[in-house]
């Protein structure tokens, strides 16, 4: 009984932690621009084959197929971990054992994923504390970044290391009960790591020690996701099934722009001031700061895992310009973690002179991009960078006219010759009039 107050106490105490960390991003979403969200099946489709398939990231074969391992492990590690919290709860033992086969095999099979899983993350750990992988470097790689990656890869090996302890003093404890149950654990009692000498005190005692530390690293961990890059662990499924549907390289226009130039356009159209006291708010063009994204803009900045491949296919970032799309999401999550506590306790008035366009992203980064959409898509998790940085530039242009010059002067001669070129229409065909051409055709 008082194993099973002390579990509910501490249950408790991580649930309402990550409750109030939830609600407060909750808080951030508020601030940010609709979404539209449209064909669910469509959606449920492309998250089965990118998210739980685990496609995109095979394109390393290797190391994709290791972090697919990873993926996969924890789903199924997940369903031991919800039978402890009902034992916790209920001072059970091997409570979800009434599901018979089903239980016996989830249980197996995820004593083997976890030996697969602790494989991987060692394979991991090797290409960022000895590899030295390129792409985990770069300007807007700070130290805290690559503390905080390492700690979560240790955090998850305990836990498999935990698992498998468990898993085996759960075997020495009732050899007949288990005997099918956990074939990684059994064989490392049997062949690697001998235990026939600890007393059935120091089998409680060892079980016990494995239970309780695996726990509480969970609970610990789902508390820390929300402040790490692992956060990708709860954002990853969602940020998939909300993905940009439309081919990458369709670019979105304002609703309120293309009614003014349909206006424009059409010589019937009858210009209507609007009555007093009817006057639109004036829309701000583009994106200047966070207030401005839409929530899915913001959720693409959660679910960043900062593993570097839109980087490292950028052909601006390859030919050495500032521009680097993983920044782009890491500075957009910056940016609301600094602007978003302040605004909402504040509201609406709050300013910190501070805007996500220039202290947090250069100019010189966003004309960088050549709007390829090489980054959306290598990308693992289909975040969408260059929508975000169109948009930042789409204020710089409209509302400060602050675009290199040689795209200045395009939109000028466009606006005044219906062209990109410094010549009126009926020039242009003056280059053709020196040559011979057959009048018969």
């Amino acid at each position: 009984m008082e194993k099973q107050i002390i579990f509910i106490i501490v249950l408790l105490l991580t649930l309402g932690i990550f409750g109030y960390t939830v609600s407060k991003f909750v808080g951030y979403f508020k601030l940010t621009k609709p979404f539209p969200i449209r064909d669910i099946p469509k959606r449920i489709s492309i998250m089965l084959k990118v998210a739980i398939g685990q496609t995109k990231i095979f394109r390393l074969p290797l190391i994709g197929f290791a972090h697919a391992l990873v993926f996969w492990g924890f789903c199924i590690v997940a369903f031991g971990s919800l039978e402890m919290i009902v034992d916790g709860i209920f001072g059970l033992e091997r409570s979800l054992v009434v599901l018979g086969g089903f239980y016996t095999f989830m249980i197996a099979i995820g004593d083997v994923f976890a030996l697969l899983v602790l494989i991987s993350i060692v394979a991991f750990l090797i290409r960022r504390l000895i590899m030295h992988i390129k792409r985990f470097k770069g300007i807007e790689m700070k130290n805290i970044s690559k503390i905080d990656a390492n700690l979560a890869l240790l955090a998850i090996l305990y836990l498999m290391v935990s698992l498998l302890g468990m898993n085996m003093f759960c075997y020495l404890m009732d050899p007949g009960e288990y005997s099918g149950s956990f074939p990684v654990s059994i064989y490392l009692v049997n062949h690697i790591v001998p235990l026939n000498g600890v007393g059935p005190d120091g089998v409680h005692f060892w079980h016990e020690l494995f239970w309780w530390s695996h726990i509480v690293v969970i609970f610990i961990f789902i508390n820390a996701l929300p402040y790490s890059k692992h956060f990708h662990v709860f954002m990853s499924v969602p940020n998939v099934f909300l993905c940009r549907l439309e081919p990458l390289g369709k670019l979105d226009n304002m609703e309120s722009v293309t009614k003014e130039v349909k206006l424009m356009m059409d010589p019937d159209a009858a210009f209507a001031a609007p009555a007093e006291g009817e006057e639109e708010q004036m829309e701000r063009f583009g994106v200047k700061d966070v207030e401005d994204i839409t929530w899915k803009n913001y959720l693409d900045s959660l679910s960043c895992t900062e593993c570097g491949r839109c980087t490292s296919v950028c052909p601006a970032n390859i030919t050495g310009k500032m521009l680097s799309p993983r920044k782009i999401m890491m500075d957009t999550r910056a940016r609301m973690k600094e602007f978003g506590p302040r605004r909402v306790k504040e509201g609406k008035g709050f300013s910190d002179e501070k805007a996500l366009v220039r202290n947090y992203i250069s100019e010189e980064e966003l004309w960088a991009c050549t709007t390829c959409n090489a980054c959306a898509q290598e990308c693992p998790i289909n975040i969408n960078h260059p929508g975000l940085i169109v948009d930042m530039r789409r204020y710089l242009f409209m509302e400060e006219s602050a675009a290199p010059g040689e795209l200045n002067t395009m939109f000028t001669n466009i606006e005044n010759n219906g062209a990109p070129w410094q010549y009126p229409p009926e020039d242009r065909m003056k280059w053709a009039e020196e040559l011979y051409m057959n009048k018969n055709v």
